[in-house]
Formats: structure tokens, sequence, C-alpha cells
């Protein structure tokens, strides 16, 4: 069962501390998840930042009313990025400009930051659009997709030239406190985790969270890949921490009984694998699965993840032996259970 020992959260410009150095605080953001959890790791005379904000004037002026007032004016002496994702990583050049602290963040999330904000390597809506109209998105929603630009450069206005890199089983010593490297993957390629043993604490950032699961996507740059088996393979991997890990996410609030929630998670995807499973009785694409995934309307922006997730789900399948994967005259791909007729 999962608990959460804070009732309360930080007011904007405030914070809210969780364990003993960690600071917690929320930032806004312009969508229907309307806020990300960020963490301040007291760094002797200054401050440790995880994760840094949706980049747009309302977050930094927030910054600004953190340093004159939570952090008391003691600077910041290193800035720690979970993964690309723009509400973790988009204040980051705002904030080595404003304040000289490096960025510390793994290869793998730092250059896929690149590629997506200048659309390269298979990260540009042109070849997102060829990608899903290949998974039977129809002509409508393409279009629309493709009147929206770059969205991610509008949360990412700018970012660090140059990193610390970071890696698996790195340990950080942030204070007094030994904090260790884990990365993860699915969500993201090379997502960091922060652990601290002396204090029990996991800055899970996207892949653990309390009440929503995170988005598990196969996107145009890799498209036969499989997530979904990546992301659960993470998932159990935090199996061998101690069951009264609190765990600091992203996103909702602090909480306890990360075993309980990592078995939720395995059996939230198992679930929605028979479901996609079952509705390929006759050949589908991932646009025919929305609906089994969805059960409610989805915006332009909805959309985009939706499709990719429904691909990450079918690729699985797929892999898995599964379901058989066809392309059709019309170049579109189709999945259907094993002696499925076309």
């Amino acid at each position: 069962m999962l608990s959460y020992p804070f009732p309360d959260i930080p007011a904007p410009g405030a914070t809210l501390e969780v364990a003993p150095g960690v600071q917690w605080l929320r930032m806004p953001l312009p969508f229907a998840l309307n806020h990300i959890n960020l963490w301040l790791l007291e760094d002797g005379d200054g401050w440790c930042i995880v994760d840094t904000g949706y980049g747009v004037a309302a977050t930094h002026e927030l910054w600004e009313r953190l340093f004159a007032g939570p952090m008391q004016g003691r600077p910041v002496t290193r800035i720690i990025v979970t993964h690309y994702h723009p509400d973790h990583i988009g204040c980051a050049g705002w904030l080595q400009a404003a304040t000289g602290a490096p960025v510390h963040i793994t290869e793998a999330e730092f250059l896929t930051a690149w590629a997506v904000r200048e659309g390269l390597g298979g990260w540009g809506r042109a070849s997102g659009n060829t990608h899903f109209a290949s998974h039977g998105l129809d002509a409508t929603r393409l279009e629309a997709q493709a009147t929206r630009g770059n969205s991610y450069r509008t949360g990412v206005p700018t970012l660090p030239a140059t990193t610390v890199r970071i890696f698996a089983g790195d340990t950080l010593v942030i204070g007094k406190r030994e904090w260790r490297i884990r990365t993860v993957f699915g969500h993201a390629p090379e997502h960091a985790t922060l652990y601290s043993p002396e204090l029990g604490v996991l800055i899970s950032g996207d892949q653990i969270l309390p009440r929503i699961t995170t988005n598990v996507g196969v996107w145009g740059a890799h498209p036969e890949d499989d997530p979904l088996m990546q992301f659960m393979t993470s998932v159990r991997s935090f199996g061998d921490l101690p069951a009264d890990t609190l765990v600091l996410p992203s996103h909702d609030r602090p909480f306890t009984g990360l075993h309980a929630r990592l078995d939720e998670l395995l059996a939230h995807h198992a679930a929605r694998l028979a479901d996609v499973e079952s509705a390929c009785a006759a050949p589908r694409t991932a646009a025919d699965i929305l609906p089994v995934l969805f059960k409610r309307e989805l915006d332009d922006h909805q959309l985009m993840f939706a499709m990719a997730e429904a691909i990450a789900h079918l690729n699985h399948l797929w892999h898995a032996g599964r379901l058989r994967r066809s392309r059709g005259g019309d170049n579109v791909l189709r999945f259907a259970r094993p002696g499925t007729a076309d």
C-alpha cells in the first residue's frame, strides 16, 4: 500500500523539506499534467538542483524568487538533469548561464535533447509523421501534427553547450552524503535516477510515479524498438531497494510503498498488453488500438504520445512472438495474432 507522508505541497516560490538536506519545490506546466516536482540538495555552502522546469519566463521568475528566498542567496554548485524532456531540461541552459554551475546529465539524454530541438536524426516532425502514417494515423490528424511545428523548442529555448557526463554506477557526493546514479530505460534513452542509502531516498524522475504510468513510446528515430521491455526491466531493477524507501517522483507527491508500486506498474502493463493482444484477433494498426488503451478524447498534444505508446505495446507483443506484423499495399503496418487471416 502506498503512503503519502507529506499532506501539503510547496507553494510557488517556496520549498518543503522532505528529508535532511532535501527540499521539494514545484513548477507549473502548460499541459494537462500541470506541474513538475524539482529538488534542492544541500551541497556544502550551496545547493545542487535536480531537474530544472519548463523553459519559459514564468519558471525563470520562480527561480529568481527561490534564489532570493528559500535558497538564501547561496550559490548553485551543480545542476543534475534526469532526462531530456522539456519539463526536466527546459531551464538547464538558463540556470547554467545565471549561476555558472555545471550541468550533469547522461550522454544519451544530452544528445537526444539536441537532436529533438534541432529536428535531427529522425527526431523531426516530418520523420515523426512518416512514422505515425505507417501505423495508420489518418491524414487529418497528421496534418494537425504537422502544423504544430517543433513544440520542443517552446519549452527548451536554450541548451547547455557543455555538460559533465554521468554514468550508471556513479556515486556523487553532494554535501556529505552519497547519491548513487542508476540509469533506467523505456521512458527516455538513458534516464538517471539518484538513490541515497543513508537517507533511504530515491529521486525517481518520471520512471516511478505514484498514481499514473509514465509514457513509454516508440518514436520515428527508432521504429523497431521495444521500450516497454526496457521499461519493465528497469522497474524490476528497483526491487532491491528497501521497502520503506521514500520515493521522490517528478509528478504528484512523495510516497512510500515502493515495492507495491513496482508490482502495480508491472500488472498495469501486463493487463494493457493482454487487451491489445485480444484486440488483434483481426489485423489492427496502432491507430486502431488507440481506443483500447485510451478511453478519453485526445487533443493534438496527447495524440502524439498516445500513438507512440500504442506502437510500443504492439512492438513488444511482436518482438515476443505474441503478434505477427505485416505491411499492406497501402504501406501501413498491421498486427494480428499468429494464424489470423489478413
